[in-house]
């Protein structure tokens, strides 16, 4: 197999997963880190042996196939550009960028120099997630999709609200799940600290005619994943923290009850599935799990629930 080399930029919270993970697998060679921070270099030249740099143009001197980009979303375009433009291949976190326009330059440029760009949607790789889609088959396709993503105020997160950093997953997984783009999104968000929206209600209608809504925050003490979908013949309830999920069966009018069945999962990192899938597809020439055009569709429901 192919050796490929691949570099990081941002060594972040999320950088430094994307790191060590491409540290930990075989036949993947770790080419350089990029940070503004010296200190951050240091410590991931002791700890992973990489080298370091402070400018992405010292890592693009290097024979690259890919690049994980995970500086904050108001770089995203500028450093996803030098990238491309080196026609290097790139997986960006999410979002895809600030804007729809800046986004669509992003696409549009990539497909022109024939590099594959994947969007670091990450919660599709949570086997929680991968089971409940899995339980949503033709015959018990989804009637509402419900999902809870709240938790404390994240310090780390200055350039950006709740809507861009933590609904970005949900608007994704809501597409993923139900199999079906956005007809119809309302919102209502508040702010109580910053200048940036901390707490957000919204509801939206699918192609499909799937029900959605998505409750996000960062007011509320403690960490909640869940997802709950209501099918026509069943009842799905997942903790995307905890992996697990429980099937409740239609109500049975014979003994007045539900029966429930829980989902046995093997523990997987998510971001190691998602880096691992992303390289096969460079490896195989096929098309990356998570395109440039499904980041884009999620910017295009952000300029909706936040007016922009």
């Amino acid at each position: 197999m192919k050796t490929l080399k691949v570099g990081v930029v941002g060594l972040g919270w999320m950088g430094r997963v994307h790191l060590r993970n491409y540290t930990e697998m075989a036949n993947v060679e770790c080419v350089g880190a990029v940070d503004i921070e010296q200190e951050r270099l240091d410590e991931v030249k002791e700890q992973f042996g990489v080298p370091g740099f402070k400018s992405i143009e010292e890592l693009l001197e290097h024979d690259l196939d890919a690049i994980s980009v995970c500086v904050p979303t108001s770089l995203h375009h500028e450093v996803g550009k030098k990238i491309i433009e080196k026609k290097i291949n790139l997986i960006i976190e999410k979002p895809l960028a600030v804007s729809v326009a800046e986004g669509q330059e992003l696409v549009t440029l990539a497909e022109q120099n024939g590099v594959a760009l994947m969007v670091g949607h990450v919660e599709r790789f949570n086997p929680a997630v991968q089971r409940v889609k899995s339980l949503m088959t033709e015959e018990a396709g989804p009637i509402s999709i419900q999902i809870e993503r709240v938790g404390p105020y994240p310090p780390r997160i200055q350039d950006v609200g709740v809507v861009k950093d933590l609904a970005s997953h949900d608007i994704d997984l809501l597409r993923f799940l139900s199999g079906s783009d956005f007809k119809d999104v309302y919102a209502v968000t508040t702010s109580t600290r910053g200048k940036h929206e901390d707490n957000a209600l919204i509801t939206a209608e699918m192609e499909n005619g799937v029900l959605c809504n998505i409750n996000t925050n960062w007011v509320t003490p403690y960490k909640s994943r869940k997802i709950r979908v209501a099918a026509k013949t069943k009842f799905i309830e997942a903790n995307l923290i905890t992996q697990e999920v429980r099937e409740y069966s239609e109500f049975s009018t014979y003994d007045q009850s539900y029966s429930v069945r829980e989902w046995p999962l093997i523990f997987r990192e998510p971001v190691k599935e998602e880096l691992t899938l992303f390289l096969k597809a460079l490896r195989e020439g096929t098309e990356v799990p998570i395109t440039g055009r499904d980041g884009l569709e999620v910017l295009k429901t952000f300029e909706i629930v936040l007016g922009e």
